[in-house]
């Protein structure tokens, strides 16, 4: 059999695109943070991680121009071999500051970032235990690693602890959760995770790619619920909150030693460039000095799940400013999506198999940059379409 013959079965995109319901890789023309233009098409952007609306902030496209000018466009090399700047550096001591651990690890992505810890650290005999709404990043550097994976329900600790149990005491054991979860807007229960982990003996890592720079006063998730001291390790990235592009981990120095000489997403990738490493910096200064962003999008989170479910839609378990806006059905959500598009919403529709059959839903998410003016527009629409197509 030819290898490439399931490429020529693959028909389903090409025919979403042919009946214009098509909704992912849109190029577009502009994005200036909390609007969007596709051909001529202007849109007010609810889709977007970018919480602090901090990708069109002046301090930090200076930042990484600046970077530029000094530095070029790459480092051209590998962290583990000419590819590190002091820069690298101050901001990995920055980072450790700002999520109250003693040390911590810039790598080029975040997806790498998961690869690379979670690998590193679950070795031969090892268990690395995962929720099962993780994120596909942690999945795959469960996969990469020569440990053995086992699941437990969302957000499900007595099942958690039931798995913990059920695994050999001399084990080397780690948990891995979201912080915040990226579709559902839900929050790990961290709180009660922390005493089962320690009962079991295992560590706990938190990826808090969506929590970081929005929940804890902008240092996460674990703050949020007061166990950033009990949580071993957290990771996060800058593609979000940070305005750029790379990820981290953060936690003992001794553990994020390890590593930095263990983790091969790191050591065999070139390193974060000057100007994504500069962005991230200042992006972290404006956290600090600014802590009103924060304050604007948890408001506004919390303004447009109250509108949405006083509607009548169905948001979930959201806490943050993550709101899903639960369809069912994945025609239902494709036409709805098309709909908002149109209307100059975007949105991001999720379906099967990203989310289990009967929850397909619309993924909005809010800036703190985000005006009065573009919401109410927003939930007026939404109000509009949800009443034509009568899901409200």
């Amino acid at each position: 059999m030819d290898i490439f013959e399931k490429t020529h079965q693959f028909t389903a995109a090409k025919e979403a695109i042919k009946e214009g319901y098509y909704p992912y890789f849109i190029p577009l023309n502009e994005n200036e943070g909390t609007e969007v233009v596709y051909k001529g098409h202007r849109l007010i952007m609810c889709g977007s991680n970018n919480y602090l609306g901090l990708t069109t902030h002046p301090k930090v496209r200076e930042a990484a121009m600046e970077a530029i000018r000094r530095y070029g466009t790459s480092c051209t090399g590998s962290r583990f071999l000419n590819g590190t700047l002091e820069m690298h550096e101050e901001l990995e001591r920055r980072l450790a500051k700002w999520v109250k651990k003693e040390a911590a690890l810039v790598f080029s992505t975040g997806m790498q970032a998961n690869l690379g810890a979670v690998s590193a650290i679950v070795g031969r005999g090892d268990y690395v235990i995962l929720d099962k709404d993780d994120h596909a990043s942690i999945v795959d550097g469960a996969r990469l690693s020569f440990g053995e994976i086992a699941r437990f329900r969302h957000n499900d600790v007595t099942h958690l602890e039931k798995v913990l149990q059920s695994l050999p005491e001399s084990a080397g054991k780690l948990v891995v959760v979201d912080g915040v979860f990226s579709m559902g807007g839900d929050l790990a229960l961290l709180k009660e995770m922390v005493p089962v982990c320690q009962k079991y003996g295992a560590r706990l890592m938190v990826d808090d790619a969506h929590g970081m720079g929005v929940m804890g006063g902008g240092r996460g998730t674990a703050e949020e619920l007061g166990v950033t001291a009990q949580v071993d390790l957290i990771m996060s990235t800058f593609s979000k909150s940070f305005a750029s592009l790379g990820g981290f981990i953060a936690g003992d120095e001794d553990v994020v030693h390890y590593i930095k000489h263990h983790a091969r997403s790191l050591i065999f990738s070139a390193s974060i460039p000057p100007a994504n490493a500069a962005a991230a910096l200042a992006a972290l200064e404006i956290m600090e000095q600014e802590p009103e962003r924060v304050q604007r999008v948890i408001h506004i989170g919390k303004k447009m799940k109250k509108s949405f479910e006083e509607m009548g839609y169905n948001t979930g378990n959201s806490q943050t400013p993550i709101i899903p806006i639960i369809i069912g059905d994945d025609q239902k959500t494709f036409f709805f999506w098309k709909a908002l598009f149109e209307a100059g919403v975007f949105v991001n529709p999720v379906i099967s198999p990203a989310v289990p059959p009967g929850m397909q839903l619309l993924r909005t998410s809010y800036m703190a940059t985000h005006t009065d003016e573009q919401l109410d527009q927003v939930l007026e629409i939404f109000y509009q379409i949800g009443k034509q197509m009568a899901i409200i």
